[in-house]
């Protein structure tokens, strides 16, 4: 080839290289254009329908049903100091009947089992004390029924005076008030227990932070804390939850146009940010429960810092129940510190002379040790989730059984996300006279959940955590030992209402030398696609100098960033694109939304949302009691669909709406009717959003193919592949994985699949898995997957009877 010839092909792929820079170029800016476009509309969108809330031409109408709500309110707020103490006498009454028919209870026995025995003289002593105790309730009993009978009654008319216009008031009270409006951030340290999380928001609003409209707004790390605290605060109000007092939560809005103090999870908060960045419509911002550290409460330090110093009028309060005041303070601009005390008993530690080999049933048996032994006291025992408690649960049932009438009352109550919240509510109900409550929970009684009458913490010394490995892209939840921090924080529940002991499962020893001091903060060991998403949304494209309390890792970072490219929700410069603007309007991973939006192309946006829906509560949808674990695993196997688990889950619900969402067939299929209706009501949300990002719903149930395309869109990192010994591993990283039992194709094992989320236990478990064609990983995700990989994977020869060919539907 001679010089010439050189000249003009360099020449030409030059320019060749040129227009293809200049087409991505226009590509990216004609995307950047419809993104900012579908911004606007939104935007619009919320903002008539905020207007057209009250119509001109009811205002009077309106103007008139506020005066009538006022004067309800005024007359609630007079009402209800009185019916509380009305309540409280009611209560202390039945009370004091309940404590003199159990103290001639015990006199009774004694007499009749140990008549012929002869009596230490601490026995006899205390027979006789507790004859002189009868005698003198029955005496008094007497006399106020004689008072009663012969007192004089004041005539009502003379109770009014002029005085009753003048109430004194401590000069203490006006303080909070006062010094709060000289501060726009500040930092609570405050013990558990002391009511900062129910009763700052009531004085805040009585102290006027509600008159113009505007709400208190306080964040919660779980959403189980979200709907209890706001019950509990709107019954010590005396309203309806949903109106002056409510929570938010994912896919549940438990608030109205009333609502003047919610509560809400860290998460929902995030969202809010997306159509009202300055959070105008909130007068005071608590941040509750600082010390979680967790992801999104992390990063709402960084944004809410930035809207305090812009917003003078809004008072930011960060409330903290650990001893890291000093922390948050220096990150808050030197905000100053206020201490609440609680109310703090002294607490006895025990620790086991070796490690215990079977954590679950220790705490059975301590449990049981504590009931025959100790005093009347509630017990708070610590496991790590849903199945432990369950576990627990029927342990303790089994042989409180067995020992029957030999030891008193034991009532169980468990606590975890799942649990109704009706449910939930039993473990605030005081315990009847004679019995004894055993509470088992999840680490969100540490701080989150205040529980009365708690004398005995049991704490094997475990919690579940996310864990995610950058190196492999792999997130597993895993069960490790707590921090000293948590530790101390379970014990202090002992102390609340009276000196406590807890019995810690572990060594002093290992307390000492094994656990960390503080939990590692969520932002340092998950995944953060999520929150990156988010921030990229708010217009924080500069994450390496956002101001995080502690920096998460950069190779985490890194490939965050890497996840959304290959997702399409960023582009080669790192911007926010239209689909990763749409992706955030879902409050679900990005994998989810990318899912959930490819069901557009492949016109099966209906079968797609339902999965999505199921996904979100699948941990609680089958249950196998002890006593029909056959029947209950045939009934799951009937649902199985030969194409895989999501597929599994779309027929489980059809089904159920075919029964015109009948609680019978839940029952008799052994399914959770709880679990369905709030995947039903997921699906509501879902659909709602899906419309909102201008997406049409059609139903494609018979093209499966279609199904399987939109899910591999948004979970191509998941893939599998099935190796030699009938083993699998994941493509992209090699890691050796395996399918969960309970899985529709536990036996059958297609040669490539799709995976929801791995768990490890004893080993990486896949769940909820789908079969797929290796080829889809090169239509849907072309720049991820290439042509080589998957051929000389394909190509590998596979051991006879292991695997099969994938079916085409």
């Amino acid at each position: 080839m001679s010089k010439k010839e050189k000249r003009r092909r360099k020449r030409y792929e030059s320019s060749s290289d040129s227009e293809s820079i200049d087409s991505e170029e226009e590509a990216r800016r004609k995307d950047l254009k419809e993104r900012d476009e579908f911004a606007d509309r939104l935007k619009k969108r919320d903002e008539t329908k905020t207007r057209n809330i009250v119509q001109a031409s009811d205002r009077r109408a309106y103007e008139e049903a506020a005066k009538r709500l006022k004067m309800e309110n005024e007359d609630r707020e007079k009402m209800v100091p009185m019916l509380r103490v009305q309540s409280r006498r009611k209560y202390l009454e039945k009370r004091k009947e309940d404590k003199i028919a159990e103290l001639e209870e015990d006199i009774a026995d004694d007499e009749y089992l140990f008549e012929e025995d002869i009596l230490t003289e601490r026995e006899r002593k205390d027979r006789e004390r507790k004859k002189e105790l009868l005698r003198l309730a029955q005496e008094h009993e007497k006399a106020r029924e004689l008072e009663r009978v012969q007192r004089y009654h004041m005539p009502r008319d003379l109770g009014k005076g002029s005085t009753a216009d003048y109430v004194e008031v401590d000069d203490l009270e006006k303080v909070p008030q006062s010094e709060q409006k000289k501060w726009e951030k500040d930092q609570m340290a405050s013990a558990t227990g002391s009511g900062k999380t129910t009763q700052i928001p009531q004085y805040l609003h009585e102290a006027g932070f509600t008159q113009d409209g505007k709400k208190i707004g306080c964040t919660q790390p779980r959403r189980v804390a979200a709907m209890s605290v706001a019950a509990r605060v709107a019954q010590e109000m005396g309203v309806k939850l949903g109106n002056e007092v409510g929570y938010a939560i994912r896919f549940e809005d438990c608030t109205s146009e009333r609502t003047l103090i919610k509560y809400m999870t860290d998460g929902t908060l995030h969202r809010e940010f997306l159509s009202e960045p300055d959070l105008q419509s909130y007068s005071v911002m608590i941040i509750d429960e600082a010390h979680e550290r967790t992801l999104h409460t992390d990063i709402l330090f960084g944004l809410v810092k930035d809207i305090a110093r812009f917003r003078p009028d809004l008072k930011l309060l960060i409330s903290s129940a650990t001893l890291d005041a000093q922390k948050f303070s220096e990150f808050f601009d030197e905000a100053p510190i206020f201490r609440i005390p609680g109310r703090r008993f002294p607490v006895d530690i025990y620790y086991t002379k070796a490690p215990e080999a079977d954590y679950v049933d220790a705490c059975v048996v301590s449990v049981l040790q504590i009931h025959a032994t100790q005093p009347l006291g509630d017990i708070l025992v610590f496991l790590t989730g849903q199945d432990e408690i369950e576990t627990c649960q029927e342990l303790l049932q089994d042989r409180v059984r067995r020992l029957g009438s030999k030891v008193k009352e034991l009532i169980i109550l468990p606590v975890y996300a799942n649990l109704p919240s009706d449910m939930q509510a039993k473990i605030f109900e005081p315990t009847p006279p004679g019995a004894r409550k055993v509470v088992l929970a999840t680490n969100i009684a540490e701080t989150s959940l205040t529980i009365d009458n708690i004398i005995y913490v049991i704490d094997p010394g475990f919690a579940k955590q996310n864990h995610f490995n950058s190196r492999t892209g792999m997130e597993s939840l895993m069960v490790v030992p707590i921090s000293k921090a948590s530790a101390n924080q379970r014990a202090g529940r002992a102390g609340r209402v009276a000196a406590g002991k807890c019995f810690r499962l572990y060594t002093a020893w290992s307390y000492k030398h094994e656990l960390e001091d503080n939990t590692v903060p969520e932002i340092q060991r998950i995944n953060l696609g999520n929150a990156v998403l988010m921030l990229k949304a708010l217009g924080i494209n500069d994450l390496v100098h956002f101001d995080f309390l502690d920096p998460p890792p950069h190779e985490t970072l890194v490939l965050a960033l890497e996840q959304l490219y290959a997702l399409g929700a960023l582009n080669h410069h790192g911007e926010l694109t239209k689909l990763g603007r749409r992706m955030a309007e879902f409050p679900v991973d990005p994998m989810m939304a990318k899912m959930l939006l490819a069901s557009e192309k492949y016109k099966c946006a209906e079968e797609v949302v339902t999965i999505a829906a199921m996904l979100s509560v699948n941990g609680a949808i089958f249950y196998r009691p002890k006593d029909k674990i056959i029947h209950a695993d045939t009934a799951r196997k009937n649902f199985n669909h030969i194409g895989g688990d999501h597929l599994s889950l779309l027929n489980v619900y059809n089904q159920w709406r075919d029964s015109d969402y009948s609680t019978q067939w839940c029952y008799e299929n052994f399914i959770q009717y709880r679990s369905m209706k709030r995947a039903r009501d997921v699906r509501e949300q879902l659909v709602g959003l899906m419309q909102r990002v201008e997406i049409e719903m059609h139903s494609n149930l018979s093209e499966t193919a279609n199904i399987k395309k939109a899910i591999t869109s948004g979970y191509f990192y998941h893939i599998a592949r099935l190796s030699k010994g009938g083993s699998y591993k994941t493509v992209k990283h090699n890691q050796s994985v395996t399918i969960h039992p309970n899985s529709a194709l536990f036996e059958d094992l297609p040669r490539w699949i799709l995976y929801h989320e791995l768990v490890f236990t004893t080993k990486e478990f896949m769940r909820q898995v789908i079969e797929i064609e290796s080829k889809w990983l090169l239509e849907v995700a072309p720049h991820y997957y290439k042509q080589k990989e998957l051929e000389d994977s394909t190509n590998k020869k596979m051991p006879k009877t292991v695997g099969r060919s994938t079916r085409t539907e």
